[in-house]
């Protein structure tokens, strides 16, 4: 009987220790100083009914742990004397495992102060390498978009077009709640979602989807920001149109209605503007723009992961982009859909985007431009250019995902898109050495192009049962085909010393087909050797082939194009195999991050001239060194160090050996015996926040350097005034870039301070005339900007800033390019009775004269609108507006580019005015719970 009651108690122990093995702990710390605080009361209540359950007290590390906590849902109560209570809602389920991490006390008397400055207590977090704002704490009109919140929020600034940058850093990705909407274009999400959807903001560097998995950084990262929504704002339909007509047949109409249900997330948009809103965000650029280059990169990232990615180089034939960057007068008919939702207990989830435009662009431009070449020799350029351009663009893209169980799981995403482009451009240009005239032409060029596109990618990933070992294998592909026919025309006039030699006509008709088509295998596995450290594995196989086909016919006797020009044809084959593998050390603790790796890769190079029947094969062997550290002092101060190192392929058309006359006075030659170049990269960043004072520092140094970096070796005819470029390796290239930024608030009259600065300096290498030409250049600017609110009177803004460019180049040091660039922009709103508001803005660019740039082009662009709200919550707005009202808009810009320097001014979006109505619409539905999200 005794061991029947032993067995039954030693059983009951067993099951109650089994049921009970959940547990919390953490840490307790003071705000203000962060020290740690011992002897906390740490109590954990039953949420049904307030009853004590456990408690326990920090040690003297601030440390707490209770142990042995049925699954449920409790109150964790945090008491110090003189500190404000700490109250937090837990869910335990069995054998969870709870690190709170730091828990922050305020002093009673602290927190009384933020009580009266509307709880700015919360404003901003740091957790780990995220920066999270809380939306509510800033402060902005009703039916304000998120484009508006965001500008309110320290460290982040947005232009005139919309793009977003952070931390001084461009933003690549903006998600809502993790999930692309749109594919990810970042202007659609910010110019549409109301301010009010928005719980917090996160700002922070996305790891690829392996990284993540593994927690080892394999060096890549797109700056990100994520919109967490509102649980009550998950349910129900949403949207805004707009509508825009005006004076000179300027329009812009545009809508987008939203249905969420739960975790369904449904969209759709559409715009049909001629004000240069296309709906298109500058990812789409590197995504789909520019397909003229298929050049590969291979980048080892810590960890010994790899990434290839693409040098593009493209030329005239191929021609524009497919964009509208601001030059000329647009027309765009655009629309898309999107699908997002979850399954199964969030096991499944699928995301789908679908996006179709047809853009137009009518315009011209006249640039004018110095090419030095020698100490004595300088070459004038002045051009003149009118263009028409059309692309009719469709884009897809999806993202399946499924948890197989809660140790595996497998990501499927794809992209692809088809564009048909017509391009047509007239060029009238002369041409003069020193002083004296060389040539003068005229070139019309046309082309029409089919250009498709296809990425996938697949990723299964895997975890064991011991904590931290895991393997993922990664599956890449990406497929290109650009097809293309068009016509040359060209006149040539020489002259010599000042009087006419002579003419030289081409008349061409021209064919280009190329494919690139890239697999991308890697196997990663992690081993942990400890609770902080880790090594990780990974070795993959890439092939990336490309095949090139460019034929430019001359008229044969009988009038048709069929006479083969070879100098201006050829059919090439560029076939990359590389053997990657790696190892890299992984460390994290509490505040210190820190791991060092190095992949090794064999590459072989096989080139094929289709023409003749000539092959070329060479081998390289690279390295891929890289290694992280990051500090982090406090939650809200920290310092990271990153260096990596990884190479870069020569595209096809830098290899195909084949000349490019699109431009009879400026050809391209390539270069079929090109090195990979190796690229060296720095970054030091250091960020710091005071909660109380609301002051952020953010601050960061990038350095570069490139070893056999592909560049031009110009020869240029003083006489004839052509000039022939080839590409060449050469040594010492480099950038040294960095920025800081200061945001504060003067709590006595409420406003909001910034100040930032920006240095990008470069050494660039080229050969003019078989002469070594190094060329220094540096641009320096400074902004400061103020910001002040009086709720429901008025909003007042006002930012300045100046900036230095300078350049000069080794081969004609006596003539330097020194200009200073200032631009002054106020705005404000006036919130008047009876609803009305009146808003004004103004955007003053000055620009200094050179000896180079002589012409006075300082801008002063002047915008207004005077409005009324109507309906509930002010959902109607109907306004009058004004854009430039001085009619002083005038396309510009300057470029100092090694020895050649432009100055470019073209046709652009001048005054209009509009009547406009904005309607926002919503209907709630039924309010989620929290936490089903």
């Amino acid at each position: 009987m005794k061991k029947i009651v032993l067995l039954l108690t030693i059983l009951s122990v067993t099951f109650f220790s089994i049921a009970q093995n959940a547990s919390i702990k953490g840490i307790i710390t003071d705000t203000i100083n962060k020290q740690n605080l011992s002897n906390t009361v740490v109590s954990l209540l039953r949420a049904k009914d307030s009853m004590l359950v456990k408690f326990t007290r920090s040690n003297a590390k601030g440390e707490f742990e209770i142990k042995n906590i049925k699954a449920g849902d409790y109150l964790m109560f945090v008491t110090y004397p003189e500190y404000a209570d700490y109250a937090e809602p837990l869910t335990l389920k069995d054998s969870a495992k709870i690190n709170t991490g730091a828990i922050y006390l305020i002093l009673k008397a602290n927190l009384l102060k933020e009580v009266i400055v509307r709880q700015q207590l919360g404003s901003i977090r740091l957790k780990g390498d995220t920066t999270e704002f809380i939306a509510d704490s800033f402060k902005v009109q009703p039916n304000a978009t998120v484009e508006d919140l965001l500008k309110k929020m320290p460290g982040i600034q947005i232009d005139k077009n919309g793009k977003i940058t952070a931390q001084g850093e461009t933003v690549q990705k903006v998600l809502v709640d993790g999930e692309e909407f749109f594919g990810d274009d970042p202007t659609l999400v910010t110019q549409n979602l109301r301010a009010d959807m928005v719980g917090s903001v996160q700002v922070y560097d996305k790891k690829s989807d392996q990284a993540t998995f593994t927690g080892i950084d394999d060096g890549s990262r797109q700056k990100t920001i994520n919109l967490k929504l509102k649980d009550g704002k998950k349910n129900g339909y949403f949207g805004r149109i707009s509508l825009s007509g005006g004076t000179d047949g300027y329009h812009e109409n545009q809508a987008m209605v939203n249905d969420f249900k739960n975790k369904e997330k449904f969209a759709a948009y559409g715009i049909v503007s001629n004000t240069g809103k296309t709906g298109l965000n500058w990812q789409d650029i590197s995504n789909y723009g520019d397909q003229g280059g298929n050049g590969m990169s291979v980048e080892g990232g810590d960890g010994g992961g790899v990434m290839i990615s693409f040098n593009s180089s493209g030329d005239d034939f191929e021609g524009w982009n497919g964009q509208y960057n601001g030059q000329g007068y647009p027309l765009v008919q655009t629309g898309g859909l999107h699908f997002n939702n979850k399954w199964d207990d969030d096991k499944i989830s699928m995301n789908g985007n679908y996006k179709i435009m047809n853009l137009m662009v009518d315009g011209s431009s006249t640039t004018n431009s110095q090419n030095i070449l020698s100490n004595d020799t300088i070459n004038y350029t002045n051009d003149f250019q009118k263009f028409q351009n059309r692309i009719l663009r469709n884009r897809a893209n999806g993202t399946y995902e499924v948890q197989f169980d809660s140790s595996s799981s497998m990501k499927i995403t794809a992209d692809g898109g088809v564009d048909h482009k017509i391009s047509a451009t007239y060029d009238s240009s002369e041409s003069l050495t020193n002083s004296n005239l060389v040539n003068r032409s005229l070139r019309n060029l046309s082309s029409v192009g089919d250009n498709s596109t296809v990425n996938s990618n697949i990723l299964f990933r895997k975890k064991f049962k011991k904590p931290g070992r895991t393997i993922s294998f990664n599956l890449r592909e990406n497929y290109n085909t650009n097809i293309a026919t068009g016509y040359l025309n060209s006149k040539i006039d020489s002259f010599q010393n000042n009087i006419f030699a002579g003419s030289t006509i081409t008349d061409q008709y021209k064919t280009y087909n190329s494919r690139t088509v890239l697999i991308d295998t890697k196997l990663t596995y992690t081993e942990p050797l400890s609770k902080t450290s880790s090594l990780i594995f990974n070795y993959g196989i890439v092939v990336n082939n490309s095949n090139s086909q460019r034929n430019s016919y001359n008229k044969s006797a009988d009038g048709k194009y069929t006479d083969l020009d070879s100098v201006y044809s050829n059919h090439y084959q560029f076939n990359v195999f590389t053997n990657r593998g790696g190892m890299a050390y992984n460390y994290s603790r509490k505040k210190i991050r820190f791991n060092i790796g190095n992949n090794l890769g064999f590459s072989s190079f096989d080139q094929t001239n289709l023409v003749n029947d000539s092959v070329s094969r060479r081998n390289f062997v690279n390295w891929y060194p890289t290694a992280n550290f990051s500090y982090s002092f406090t939650q809200f101060r920290r310092i990271s160090l990153n260096y990596s190192g990884n190479t870069k392929q020569p595209s096809i058309q830098q290899i195909q050996p084949v000349a490019s006359n699109d431009n009879p006075l400026n050809i391209t030659v390539g270069n079929a015996n090109l090195k990979p170049e190796f690229d060296n990269n720095i970054n030091l960043n250091f960020n710091d926040f005071k909660v109380l004072s609301q002051r952020g520092i953010f601050t960061g140094i990038f350095y570069s350097f490139t070893q056999n970096a592909i560049v031009n070796s110009t020869s240029f005819d003083a006489l004839s005034g052509k000039q022939i470029n080839k590409y060449v390796n050469l040594n010492g290239n480099s950038t040294l870039s960095g920025y800081m930024g200061l945001n504060f608030k003067l709590k006595k009259i409420d406003t909001y301070l910034n100040f930032n600065t920006d240095v990008n300096s470069s050494t660039t290498n080229n050969i003019v005339n078989n002469v070594l030409n190094t060329t220094k250049s540096g641009t320096y600017s400074g902004r400061a900007g103020i910001y002040k609110e009086k709720e429901k009177k008025f909003t007042l803004g006002f930012s300045a800033s100046a900036s230095y460019t300078s350049s000069v180049s080794s081969i004609q040091s006596g003539i330097q390019t020194n200009y200073w660039t200032y631009e002054i922009q106020p705005n404000i709103d006036w919130y008047l009775p009876f609803k009305l508001q009146i808003h004004a803005d103004a955007d003053y660019n000055i620009r200094q004269k050179t000896p180079i740039f002589t012409t006075n082009n300082d801008v002063l662009l002047l915008n207004a609108w005077f409005g009324r709200k109507f309906l509930k919550n002010d959902a109607l707005v109907i306004k009058v507006s004004g854009n430039d009202l001085l009619n002083q808009n005038v396309g510009f810009n300057r470029t100092v580019n090694s020895n050649f320097i432009t100055q470019n001014t073209y046709s652009t979006i001048k005054r209009y005015f509009f009547l406009s109505a904005v309607w926002n619409f919503t209907k709630a539905g039924t309010t989620v719970p929290t936490g089903m999200f």
